[in-house]
């Protein structure tokens, strides 16, 4: 089934999106993946600060998180524009808005007031903190919900200060994590009729992936360190060097490291009682990490990787955005796909996911070339306001 013709799983849901940099943005484009009318607010002018971020002279990481989505532009600091959004968010299902909690508050828009007028509205709420505790009215950004999560503390080098990953994980967990909650509170509302907001903090979201970190520490009285390129006792699981590059290799497993041993000439390390169990590898990992790459350096990533396969290794190449361009198996998964772009004509980018076999996401228009450029046809299909109109709101600066 050709997902770019199919309306989409969520296609009879429109959504309000007000939210910038980044976790508002990133909600709205799962949500427009899945099939959502998503309707993003702009400030006049430049538009979302996104529209100037990337890499490159050209500034393309716009096309990956505005695909699928329609922009009307609204001044949201003047009154005028306060009551333009509230009218637009009355004929929505979901609003999605990432601000400091109180800054709805303060421009009329709080909860109650919205669902006074829209009584089965969805608000997902995304911030640093959450809407409340001692913390709420801070400032919250991507990376410093990372840090306070428990992410940035457990990465890097065990001699050097806490590292990053190259991409904001922090913002995406969290508006994964709201997009979660607004499937729920859909199914929900399905039932019940009822709206609810759906609060999700930045440092929450990390939180949640940090697997056993907080009970290893209240049962065990652990604090988990930095540790490079491995996790302490899970072994052998590393990248390795091969004559021509990286390549990372999870072997950890006893059945799984006999298996490598028979592919590395050296079937006796199977069954060797410092490298046969779970426990003794964790033990002599180091030791065992240099004992791989011994041998893998006098291997090419071709050579190390059909033997692998051969045995039936998890293992695989470090890729790199030029080596998923080229890999046939991101081709033959249409994992990334080529877009028509107003502004830069095709680009290639990742596709949708996960893959939905009745209903399956995809990405059914490219991203607004200019802040407001659907200003008429939204304002009027929804608020009923004629062109003339539309231009004395743009005329007086609030839209």
């Amino acid at each position: 089934m050709n997902a770019a013709m199919h309306p989409g799983s969520l296609s009879d849901i429109r959504v309000v999106e007000m939210g910038q940099l980044l976790a508002g943005p990133f909600c709205g484009q799962l949500l427009g993946d899945m099939g959502a009318e998503v309707i993003k607010i702009e400030p006049p002018g430049k538009g979302d600060p996104i529209r100037e971020w990337g890499q490159g002279e050209d500034k393309v990481q716009w096309e990956v998180i505005a695909r699928n989505k329609r922009s009307v532009t609204c001044n949201l600091r003047i009154p005028e524009g306060q009551e333009l959004a509230r009218k637009l968010i009355a004929n929505a299902d979901v609003l999605v808005e990432n601000f400091k909690p109180g800054t709805l508050e303060k421009w009329g828009m709080s909860p109650e007031v919205l669902h006074r007028d829209n009584p089965a509205l969805i608000i997902a709420r995304m911030s640093g903190y959450g809407q409340y505790g001692p913390y709420s009215s801070r400032a919250g950004f991507g990376g410093i919900g990372e840090a306070m999560g428990g992410w940035r503390y457990i990465v890097g080098e065990p001699d050097r200060p806490p590292s990053r990953m190259g991409v904001s994980i922090g913002d995406t967990l969290c508006a994964t994590y709201g997009c979660m909650g607004i499937l729920a509170a859909l199914h929900h509302r399905e039932k019940t009729g009822e709206g609810q907001v759906v609060d999700t903090a930045l440092y929450e979201a990390v939180l949640q992936v940090m697997e056993g970190l907080v009970v290893e520490y209240d049962h065990n009285e652990i604090i988990r360190e930095r540790s490079g390129s491995i996790l302490p006792g899970i072994a052998p699981s590393n990248v390795y060097s091969c004559k021509d590059g990286p390549f990372m290799i999870g072997a950890n497993n006893d059945a799984i490291f006999k298996r490598l041993a028979q592919a590395m000439g050296q079937p006796e390390l199977g069954n060797d009682p410092r490298y046969s169990t779970h426990l003794a590898r964790g033990v002599r990992q180091t030791e065992l990490d240099n004992l791989i790459n011994d041998w893998t350096q006098t291997l090419t990533i071709d050579e190390v990787d059909a033997l692998m396969i051969e045995h039936s290794i998890p293992a695989g190449r470090v890729y790199t955005a030029r080596d998923m361009l080229a890999d046939p198996h991101f081709k033959a998964r249409d994992a990334i796909v080529e877009v028509e772009t107003e502004r830069f004509g095709k680009v290639k980018m990742q596709n949708a996911v996960p893959k939905l076999s009745r209903s399956p996401s995809g990405i059914r228009s490219p991203a607004p070339a200019v802040p407001g450029q659907d200003n008429v046809e939204i304002y009027g299909k929804l608020l009923d306001l004629d062109e003339g109109q539309v231009e004395a709101l743009a005329a007086d600066g609030v839209i």
